[in-house]
């Protein structure tokens, strides 16, 4: 858990002035305090060592003392991977963070992910001010543009050094930290004092250590009108089943979410929790079931559900390096055709997959102000020399998180967990399919 700093911080900070009062919050945590991992007094006592020998997590925050001098500091801002609501959010927070609060005379976006630092694709740099940055969270997407797939470090840093570049900001998912750790190699190699910092982005909510991720409440709020959709259109055709695919590669946190914001879903499907089809305790039979008692069903499925249904496990990887997975969504709909078919049972199918729909819009209000506060930590934490780390919200209060940390493993629901148990009591459907 412990950040790499790139030496010793030993100039007064802009931000210095306001930090005064802070002391006298209950909400403040001294910047050489940890926000604790455990937060049960059995998790705690589990640990069987002194109080400062518990594991836990820098605080986010500005720093009175900091690395770089800001009117010698340039900043450049990366966005990598698919689209999520609240990406230009964060980076309006970064340049105004910078330019307002820090008074950092340069802040540069590249466009189009990894590849604007890279001479072959001829993508030019944009600069940004708070005033070229004022309304870009009203749109969805990413002003800076995206793209998939890893470049070469080498080159990156090449181009960083071109540019005179001192902080690096990267905002995307797993494989775009990786590359960013690349990146941080590659810089201390070459004995270079230039920070990378990143705001972690995954509408999955799939990063570790992380309460949730930005974006994810506007996703599962919208996700949860498709399933409020897909009800009505159940209910308003005779034996009526309304299916609807939800993002969700390897974790169920949007479907599961989604479901308990609309209570119309009789079956919810996630990647964490193998089921079977076929049989009478199985999903197929559970639907039928439903239709004959009530005229209708409704079934909800995270796009990662049932790949060893549907999954080749020679479908190879895309830009990115994540597994191709097959399409449930068809499938499903596909076998519960057959299924009602074979029963004798006339139903017409709604299938819903508003997957796109929901990546491209803005973000709600609280994703707005959660990414706000993202940025705001982000550039704390830079200017204080912190670099190869991301900033995240645990336990409520917002940490430094190293690199490698946030990509050794994957946040997903736990089965034998509170949320699962709680989708299971507003489903009505059994603990296992099958």
């Amino acid at each position: 858990m412990r950040v790499r700093t790139l030496g010793p911080a030993r100039i007064t900070s802009p931000m210095e002035p306001l930090l005064g009062a802070r002391r006298t919050s209950e909400h403040y945590a001294h910047e050489n305090d940890r926000v604790l991992l455990d937060d049960t007094v059995a998790g705690v006592a589990a640990r069987g060592v002194a109080a400062d020998q518990l594991p836990g997590m820098e605080p986010c925050g500005p720093r009175r003392k900091i690395f770089f001098d800001p009117s010698k500091t340039r900043a450049a801002i990366v966005t990598c991977g698919g689209l999520c609501p609240g990406l230009n959010d964060v980076i309006a927070g970064l340049v105004r963070s910078l330019t307002h609060h820090y008074r950092v005379r340069r802040v540069v976006g590249i466009r189009n992910g990894y590849q604007g630092f890279c001479a072959s694709y001829g993508h030019d740099v944009v600069e940004l001010t708070p005033q070229s940055v004022r309304d870009i969270a009203t749109d969805g997407g990413t002003v800076l543009g995206t793209s998939r797939g890893p470049q070469d470090p080498e080159e990156i840093v090449d181009c960083l050094e071109r540019l005179h570049v001192n902080i690096l900001f990267v905002v995307g998912g797993d494989g775009s930290m990786r590359g960013a750790m690349e990146v941080a190699r590659v810089i201390a190699e070459r004995n270079l004092l230039i920070s990378v910092v990143g705001v972690p982005k995954t509408i999955d909510n799939d990063i570790p250590y992380i309460d949730q991720s930005f974006g994810f409440q506007t996703a599962f709020g919208l996700a949860s009108d498709s399933i409020r959709a897909a009800q009505v259109e159940a209910k308003s055709t005779a034996n009526g089943v309304g299916l609807v695919k939800l993002m969700g590669r390897h974790s169920g946190f949007i479907a599961s979410y989604a479901a308990l914001a609309r209570s119309g879903a009789d079956v919810v499907l996630i990647p964490e929790v193998p089921f079977a089809l076929d049989g009478e305790n199985g999903v197929l039979a559970h639907l039928r079931r439903r239709v004959e008692e009530r005229g209708h069903a409704v079934a909800v499925v995270a796009e990662g559900a049932g790949q060893d249904l549907v999954g080749d496990p020679h479908a190879g990887h895309d830009a990115s390096g994540n597994t191709r997975l097959q399409d449930i969504g068809p499938y499903l709909r596909r076998r519960i055709a057959d299924h009602f078919a074979g029963a004798g049972i006339d139903t017409s199918i709604r299938y819903i997959d508003p997957s796109y729909a929901i990546r491209s819009v803005p973000a709600n209000p609280y994703d707005s102000v959660y990414c706000v506060r993202l940025s705001q930590a982000a550039v704390h934490a830079a200017m204080s020399g912190r670099t190869e780390m991301v900033v995240g919200r645990y336990r409520r209060r917002f940490v430094h998180i190293p690199m490698k940390t946030a990509v050794s493993r994957r946040n997903q629901v736990d089965p034998h967990g509170d949320l699962w148990l709680a989708v299971l009591e507003a489903t009505g459907q059994p603990v296992r399919f099958g």
